[in-house]
């Protein structure tokens, strides 16, 4: 069996190892794929394994060979999945390998925000605290998370993974969640979207984007927030709208983002976001510990084992939904 891997550097830069993968047949891995080269690359391919590149209908023609997918990462919307499903393709995803990495990334945020570690170190580095009165130099408030409250938007692995540590810090836990109140641990309390937004110190995002929660966040609930709060979007930058938050932000409308994606990755033609007053971007990174990538790597590995042994596991085709 050939298996092209199409753009393989984000997920494994040279630190892991492809060996595993390449038992399982001829493999070719390009660290990039451009969208005009997948059709050549992949031409006698019966697996191929892509990211972010996008597999359209028109590519999938091409291709007879190709039987099986795999997308290397959670979301599969690069996928045309509706022509998948009439070609007999299988595709299949790899979820919850970054679950703990997320949530590490939400409250490195929270906690930047909060505590201003990175800047008051650059602090340091300048000479103000050598040059400081006081045995302790600080310019900006800094906050403490014990009793507030903490708005969790989509409670799937990683949301209730964030409400554990946010519990350890000792925080309020609400949550906008399609789980009923019997479903939920006694210390989540469950809360519709507006009055979430309108009592809570911290709001995260953790809600897959759809047409239903695209610009979720936008300048009406912006407005409901407390002027002190904190919003925290590691999900998808099109929950959010970014000129309505940018201008919330420039306008102390609410105190600070901690973002991790943005709406166009990377922002080639600009973001609002970029510069906004207390907006704070990490270039979505929040996946990409060396953990979660071994893990994503073992996991793609076993996804192809199960097509291989018509064992299929992590199918996300329609027919497996049917």
């Amino acid at each position: 069996m050939k298996i092209v891997v199409l753009d393989g550097y984000t997920a494994n830069p040279g630190d892991l190892s492809w060996d595993k993968l390449k038992e399982l047949g001829e493999c070719v891995i390009y660290d990039r794929t451009a969208p005009h080269e997948v059709t050549a690359r992949a031409s006698e391919a019966e697996a191929i394994l892509t990211n972010k590149v996008v597999i359209t209908r028109d590519m999938m023609g091409a291709l007879p060979a190709l039987k099986y997918i795999g997308v290397m990462a959670t979301g599969y919307n690069v996928i045309d999945m509706d022509a998948a499903c009439e070609r007999g393709i299988i595709v299949t995803n790899i979820p919850a390998y970054s679950t703990p990495s997320v949530g590490q990334t939400v409250f490195a945020h929270i906690l930047n925000i909060t505590q201003r570690v990175q800047y008051h170190s650059e602090q340091v580095q300048l000479g103000r605290w050598t040059n400081s009165v006081d045995f302790t130099f600080r310019d900006t408030p800094l906050i403490e998370l014990l009793g507030k409250k903490i708005g969790i938007v989509g409670l799937g692995q990683i949301g209730y993974n964030v409400a554990r540590a946010a519990l350890g810090f000792g925080m309020k836990v609400w949550a906008y969640t399609s789980k009923s109140r019997l479903q939920l641990p006694p210390e989540i309390k469950k809360m519709e979207l507006d009055p979430l937004f309108r009592e809570c110190d911290i709001i995260t995002l953790h809600c897959p984007l759809t047409e239903s929660t695209r610009e979720l966040v936008n300048a009406r609930r912006l407005a409901l927030m407390k002027p002190t709060a904190i919003l925290i979007n590691t999900g998808r930058g099109g929950l959010i709208n970014e000129q309505e938050l940018a201008d919330a932000l420039n306008n102390q409308r609410i105190y600070a983002a901690g973002l991790d994606v943005l709406c166009e990755e990377p922002p080639r033609n600009g973001s609002p976001l970029i510069g906004a007053r207390n907006c704070f971007i990490t270039p979505h990174i929040a996946w990409a510990t060396t953990e979660a990538r071994q893990r994503l790597l073992q996991i793609m590995v076993e996804n192809l084992k199960g097509y291989i042994n018509n064992k299929i596991v992590n199918n996300v085709t329609p027919t497996a939904k049917s």
